[in-house]
């Protein structure tokens, strides 16, 4: 047997509680190695990259997945092991490259030499069944990249914290209605100082209020963890601050994993509303779809990232973007599956989809602020493939929101649309945090938007939240907005957006100078001219980026 995968002790909080019983039932996944996923790499760039004669031509869906499809031998090699171990199986996603079936436990540590065991974690109660280390058979070894659920716990975490309610609808800046001065400078209400609304964003970005147009044009926000977005609260959020549009204007729902839809006001979430209200609030006339991922990961299972992908790259037509407020920290993820779940990213680029992540709130920490010595990488923000969004804070002048979680991974090597700009950061930062982040890997995040005292309403209740929870849909609507303007025109959608951000779109940007996102005992990264590892390129100025798409 060869070892895949080993941990020398559980993520902190859990705790084993005993053996797993070997009746319990898994539905294990197996991901098969793919045939080319260089090839895939360089695909994405091909249609991705503005000086490309292909750029905008973007993959089939079956032309994306040819590129991860495993060879014949791969394929033949591991079913005939599943054959021979009386195991019926299924292909889950479009290439086949991934594998899933059902055994019982005992099967199971048979199959991949493991022990299964019940960790329970300490705070919220809930039980995982996972071994601290598997293998497979010599001969497999070259053909299986990586077995779920195995030495992965759950940990998905939401980016926004828990909502400030507002007490008195007099305080200054909670209502879009009544007096308040603009600053000259910006053309921003002053009561944007006190609490972001969608108004305050249009005005201080530039974003239309002007409905779009295009139908074919979709905005897709993920929903994880018993999430659910009120339809309720959002109509009494748009008659709050989006006057200007029907406050009966909603969002389209799908689900998996027996994904829900619950409707009443104790089961809506900070986080889904929150995300829901800031697309469709500020993609004005855009077609929304909340994707809710259902029981099987309420818990914050690594799984339920995988599924939505895998989800999306069976449809024939997914969402042209989008945005995630939820993340890991990238070592709580075996590195092969994170490669793996990253490149399941790429196919959907290369198909024309723009996939935003919310980078974290931990500054330098991680997903959230935790105890640290070297700086913590979060995940999906490190995929290269994926634009990950930070956070500022402030009008009059704009700086880096200390809680936005930026650095380097540890995982993925720095691509080269960052060489330029990463570099020259690095240069300038000199000895700063030496030794403490990995200076060749990708850097995060991309761009950045507002990230504090967002206004939301939940279960009729109106109140504030901070987060990049808050940066992500906001930057994916701006760029639903440009995808609305390039389909009216007849070209594509902008697809994965890095190439292009950093070769044409920087200057279309706001840089934010100021700020930096401590941690881990230190004062963190430090915002510079340029990009740089708390909000990436800067924020969005419509205008300017609609020029740089070429519109």
């Amino acid at each position: 047997m060869r070892l895949l995968a080993k941990r020398d002790s559980p993520p902190k909080g859990y705790t084993v509680s005993g053996a797993a019983s070997g009746d319990t039932m898994l539905t294990l996944r197996v991901a098969l190695a793919q045939s080319n996923p260089q090839g895939l790499e360089a695909a994405l760039y091909d249609v991705s990259t503005p000086t490309s004669p292909n750029y905008g031509q973007h993959l089939t869906k079956e032309e994306a997945a040819a590129f991860v499809a495993p060879s014949n031998e791969t394929t033949a090699a591991v079913t005939s092991w599943l054959a021979a171990n009386n195991i019926s199986h299924t292909a889950v996603t479009p290439a086949g490259d991934w594998l899933s079936f059902s055994v019982n436990v005992s099967t199971a540590n048979n199959l991949f030499a493991a022990q299964y065991n019940v960790y329970t974690h300490e705070t919220t109660g809930n039980t995982a069944v996972r071994t601290m280390s598997y293998s497979v058979p010599d001969e497999l070894s070259a053909h299986v990249d990586a077995v779920y659920p195995t030495t992965t716990f759950p940990s998905i975490k939401s980016f926004a914290p828990v909502m400030r309610v507002v007490k008195s609808r007099s305080r200054k800046g909670h209502s879009t209605k009544g007096a308040s001065n603009t600053d000259a400078a910006t053309g921003v209400s002053s009561s944007c100082e006190d609490v972001i609304t969608p108004s305050c964003l249009q005005s201080l970005y530039g974003i239309p209020t002007t409905a779009a147009t295009q139908s074919s044009n979709t905005l897709g926000v993920s929903g994880f963890i018993d999430q659910f977005a009120n339809k309720q609260d959002l109509q009494t959020f748009l008659s709050k601050f989006r006057t200007d549009i029907p406050d009966t204007t909603t969002f389209s729902l799908e689900t998996l994993d027996d994904g829900e839809d619950l409707q009443n006001g104790a089961d809506a979430g900070t986080e889904a509303n929150l995300d829901i209200q800031y697309t469709v609030g500020l993609a004005t006339g855009v077609n929304t779809t909340f994707i809710s991922v259902g029981e099987d990961n309420s818990d914050g299972d690594l799984g339920g990232f995988l599924d939505i992908i895998e989800f999306l790259l069976k449809q024939d037509n997914p969402p042209s973007v989008l945005t995630t407020s939820y993340g890991n920290n990238e070592a709580d993820i075996p590195e092969k599956m994170a490669i793996n779940l990253c490149n399941a990213h790429a196919q959907l680029g290369a198909r024309g989809v723009s996939i935003l992540f919310a980078s974290g709130d931990g500054g330098v920490s991680g997903s959230q602020d935790e105890e640290c010595t070297d700086f913590v990488p979060t995940f999906p923000s490190g995929c290269p493939y994926t634009t990950s969004v930070g956070a500022t804070t402030g009008i009059n002048p704009e700086v880096a929101a200390s809680f936005s979680a930026g650095g380097f991974s540890n995982y993925f090597a720095r691509p080269s649309y960052q060489e330029s700009a990463v570099g020259a950061y690095l240069t300038a930062l000199g000895n700063t945090n030496a030794g403490l982040f990995n200076s060749t890997g990708r850097g995060y995040p991309d761009v950045a938007t507002q990230g504090e005292n967002f206004a939301i309403v939940v279960d009729g209740q109106e109140g504030t939240v901070d987060g990049t929870s808050c940066a992500s849909p906001t930057f994916a609507s701006v760029v639903a907005l440009l995808n609305d303007a390039r389909a009216a025109a007849g070209t594509s959608p902008l697809g994965f957006l890095n190439p292009w951000l950093y070769a044409n779109a920087s200057a279309a940007l706001n840089d934010i100078t100021s700020g930096d996102n401590p941690g881990c005992g230190t004062d963190g990264f430090p915002a510079k001219q340029g990009w740089d590892a708390v909000t990436g390129l800067g924020t969005p100025n419509f205008a300017a980026l609609k020029t740089a798409a070429g519109l």
